[in-house]
């Protein structure tokens, strides 16, 4: 065929494989809508490749509607299941045969590696068995002409997240919370008896939710596939290392043991040997916890909601610009960013690492995971210690102050405890500042050591204080003195914007204050995610969970009635919360300060909301930012749907207030925490040794800590506020619009 007869498909499938995964259902309602939205007809193939097979019901038309209220479901609601007639050649040919009854020749596979390998195999053999239909006199053969090639997607759906050309599959988060949630409970019941607790979580061959639910929890250690112990009494050291904590006062050990951890030579290093070697190390009892499919259920987190509305979005538009012929793509998200790469490359890389552990190569296998796993596991083996290592001989010994500043943010607490262990660890004094910069003003400064910070790890809140100062005269002054009397060398300073401005403030009184003269890191803790220098900040994950949670209750709570709900979230005049919860939550309309509110998209909305009810939607959902409007206020938006409504739905609002800013901290803001608080230690140690004792914010920039001069933040926040869009989230705008679309929205 010509190019000029070569077009973009006019029907697409998309089918589940494989376990399921949270957050399937959300890239199954992201396809279905971007493909609507894009003028394609989608059809959803029930039971995966087992459906494809059978035809008939098994490959159903869908429309907008047909996906509503699937977005926090966890499993796959179109269904998965092994295929056995689609390994075979006749199994694959019935299969093409049954597409193109539909008039599809273009797919979305969400699944793991072997789903995804099978996928391909039927992509490469389609022309041959079109052919062979053909000769069969089961196709006609003008239609095989239309359809000479089969274009594909792929998506990667497993907790595991052990797949190439993606930094988290979806499903994975999820999991994690299941985890987290699970060894949270356990530490509680441990430290009550001083009990010895094993867990062990799924992963196949890939240690992620062993290593980050071990780095989350404050386990004291964790198994995993890439790097066994290195010794071959790992079984002594393991006790040595449980009658160490013993001593110095822990209530409890817990051990996370991933299901394929090996030692060195190949041998199972299971939960019951685990168990056995506790019990004979402390002489008490030890219990094992096999989390088994628990981590595969309950309601999707809000990060895989969204990455897999992303990828949906993205899986769709990238198969509607694939030629026909041209090799099939991989969605994932890499540094942040939603990508497209090889599929296959991905598959044979991702098998590459199974290879290398089964010959027991696992430098090779840790250098595949990546620079991130690699930090994260020495990471973990500096904080599991019973206490910090003696000190090098020569090397400079620093007294390095951590405080916070701003409004509370879940994760607090962990990038504290990272940040004084590490410095420990280094050879340091650590310092606690109680109550912020009114602390370091008044004084309020303390020696922490290695079990002062012990238990924070999944605790809420601000245990050293927290509050907001601005620094005049007699503040710099106070501080000056407090710094001078305590002999400070570096400020580590865990907060929000506020924080950031008194930071500055120390670093243009330097001249005034020469006491002042020492390095200052900022790192940032705010559910407002709006300081410079980040893309992302501690405890916006929690919070935006914890909407999500309380939007997902008021949603099940309208289910009899004919409601729409007006929800109010925070982030003062940074719109992330309410855009990413309202993608998360399947708002119709949601509302940020980035963009403020008009009346004629007032109207437009109410006209939008009155449709839809008259087709029969039950209900609807409306996400304010507090400060997206100084006029059109929350209450103002109920008694204009409420009145514009008429009988169609009644009205109610919901501000939710400063549970926002409460709870324990999620997984992925205590991984992060940590993440950034070591190498926030780490640059303040280097400058503070260093002579021009550089201050800087540190950040997630791009998926990678980064370090941007504290100089530089007036200019940053100056920009951010003439060009408020410009920020990477706000990319998330035309995806919720899509999904929201026409008979959108839940």
């Amino acid at each position: 065929m010509d190019d000029a007869a070569i077009s973009r498909p006019d029907s697409i499938g998309v089918l589940t494989s494989g376990g399921d995964a949270p957050g399937m259902n959300a890239a199954v309602r992201a396809v279905v809508r971007t493909a609507l939205s894009q003028g394609v007809q989608v059809y959803a193939i029930y039971e995966g490749f087992r459906g494809m097979v059978e035809g008939g019901d098994a490959i159903r038309r869908m429309r907008s509607q047909d996906v509503g209220g699937i977005l926090h479901r966890g499993g796959t609601v179109i269904g998965t299941a092994r295929s056995e007639k689609f390994r075979t050649r006749e199994g694959r040919r019935r299969a093409a045969a049954n597409l193109l009854a539909h008039g599809i020749d273009a797919l979305v596979v969400i699944g793991g590696d072997g789903s995804l390998t099978g996928a391909n195999l039927f992509r490469a053999e389609w022309p041959e068995l079109l052919k062979e239909l053909v000769e069969a006199g089961e196709l006609d053969a003008s239609v095989a002409e239309v359809h000479p090639h089969l274009r594909l997607t792929g998506m990667v759906g497993s907790i595991d997240n052990d797949m190439f050309g993606t930094d988290m599959t979806i499903g994975a988060d999820t999991a994690l919370h299941r985890i987290t949630e699970a060894i949270d409970a356990i530490h509680a019941t441990a430290a009550s008896h001083q009990r010895s607790f094993v867990v062990e979580v799924m992963g196949r061959n890939c240690g992620y939710l062993a290593l980050m639910s071990a780095l989350a929890t404050g386990a004291n250690w964790a198994f995993v596939p890439e790097n066994p112990p290195q010794t071959d009494d790992w079984e002594g050291a393991l006790k040595e290392m449980v009658q160490a904590g013993r001593r110095i006062g822990r209530r409890s050990n817990l051990v996370v043991v991933a299901e394929g951890a090996r030692d060195r030579h190949g041998q199972p290093i299971t939960s019951e040997r685990v168990q056995k070697i506790l019990e004979e190390g402390l002489g008490e009892d030890t219990r094992v916890t096999i989390l088994g499919h628990v981590q595969r259920g309950g309601a999707t987190s809000a990060f895989d909601r969204n990455l897999s509305t992303q990828c949906g979005y993205h899986a769709v538009h990238e198969l509607l610009r694939l030629r026909p012929d041209e090799e099939p793509k991989l969605i994932g998200i890499r540094r942040n960013r939603i990508v497209s790469s090889r599929l296959m490359e991905a598959v044979e890389l991702t098998h590459s690492v199974a290879a290398h552990l089964a010959r027991q190569e696992y430098d090779e296998a840790m250098l595949l995971r990546g620079g991130s796993f690699a930090e994260s596991f020495e990471t973990l083996r500096t904080l599991v210690r019973a206490q910090p290592s003696p000190p090098i001989e020569g090397e400079p010994s620093l007294r390095l102050a951590v405080l916070h500043a701003g409004g509370p943010a879940p994760g607090m607490n962990t990038a504290a405890r990272a940040a004084v262990r590490v410095g420990l660890d280094r050879g340091h004094t650590m310092l606690g500042v109680q109550r912020g910069f009114k602390g370091l003003r008044d004084g309020d400064v303390h020696e922490l050591d290695w079990m002062s910070v012990s238990g924070w790890v999944s605790r809420g809140g601000a245990e050293l204080g927290t509050s907001r100062l601005v620094l005049g005269a007699h503040e710099l002054e106070c501080i000056a003195r407090t710094v001078e009397e305590q002999r400070i060398d570096g400020l580590l300073m865990i907060g929000g914007l506020s924080g950031y401005e008194a930071a500055h403030a120390l670093l243009a009184a330097r001249e005034q204050y020469p006491a002042l003269d020492v390095p200052i890191v900022c790192l940032p803790a705010t559910i407002n995610n709006d300081v410079p220098g980040t893309e992302l900040s501690i405890g916006a994950d929690t919070a935006l969970n914890s909407i999500v949670s309380d939007v997902d209750k008021i949603k099940q709570s309208a289910v009899a009635s004919r409601r729409v709900f007006v929800v109010e979230v925070m982030g003062k005049s940074s719109g992330y919360l309410a855009l990413t919860s309202g993608m998360a939550t399947g708002a119709e309309h949601i509302y940020t300060p980035e963009e403020g509110i008009t009346l004629d998209a007032l109207q437009d909305h109410v006209q939008e909301l009155n449709a839809a009810f008259r087709n029969g939607q039950s209900l609807g959902l409306v996400i304010r930012a507090e400060q997206a409007d100084e006029v059109y206020t929350t209450p103002f938006l109920w008694a204009l749907f409420e009145k514009e409504g008429g009988s169609l739905f009644d009205v109610r609002q919901a501000i939710l207030g400063h549970v926002q800013t409460g709870g324990n901290p999620s997984p992925f803001d205590r991984i992060q925490a940590t993440r950034l608080a070591v190498r926030g230690i780490d640059y303040l140690i280097d400058a503070a040794i260093g002579a021009d004792h550089t201050s800087a914010m540190g950040g997630l920039v791009a998926g990678k800590v980064q370090f941007t001069a504290l100089a530089d933040a007036p200019e940053l926040l100056h920009e951010r506020a003439e060009h408020p869009t410009d920020v990477p989230w706000f990319s998330l705008r035309p995806i919720a619009d899509v999904m929201a679309g026409p008979g959108g929205g839940r």
